[in-house]
């Protein structure tokens, strides 16, 4: 599914360019590798986690992705990440919203117990793993590259954004 669209009119090689920084920081995740995850930062890049800890540069990123990331190697599951929506603020900064979805490695979507559920708040307090992520990443197009300039992930905790699925 493509993500929508919306701000100034860009070439389609760069809506490509986002769609594959989003896949690739997915890949770089899924396969616990903090050097491939951190090539898509800036050097003065700032990055707010899941639980709301604020990194500042790529230094501070990289510590702290080099010690939570390779644990997760043998995890049964993992994180899939799909863009839904990029706002072209200029044609060298972008906006986008992501899709953050806990899977098992056999690619079953963890949030799926959510959908249409009478009382997903309450579920929730028992199945925490499951809850989903809504980050939004601001690139900056650098020399011909796109890179994450800020990022801030919330996780989803809203019963009917959770039901909604």
């Amino acid at each position: 599914m493509s993500p929508q669209l919306a701000g100034v009119a860009v070439p389609r090689e760069d809506v490509d360019a986002v769609v594959a920084l989003v896949a690739d920081v997915e890949r770089a995740q899924q396969n616990a590798s903090p050097e491939n995850f951190l090539r898509h930062f800036r050097e003065d890049a700032i990055w707010t986690t899941g639980h709301g800890r604020l990194l500042t540069g790529l230094d501070e990123i990289a510590a702290f992705t080099r010690k939570v990331l390779p644990p997760t190697a043998d995890s049964p599951t993992t994180a899939g990440y799909r863009p839904v929506h990029i706002l072209f603020i200029r044609p060298d900064i972008a906006a986008v919203k992501v899709r953050q979805r806990p899977v098992t490695r056999d690619g079953v979507h963890l949030d799926e117990i959510f959908r249409g559920h009478p009382d997903p708040a309450a579920l929730a307090v028992d199945h925490p793993g499951a809850l989903p992520g809504t980050p939004t990443w601001f690139l900056a197009k650098d020399d011909g590259v796109w890179r994450i300039a800020a990022a801030q992930n919330t996780v989803v905790q809203d019963p009917d954004t959770l039901a909604a699925g």
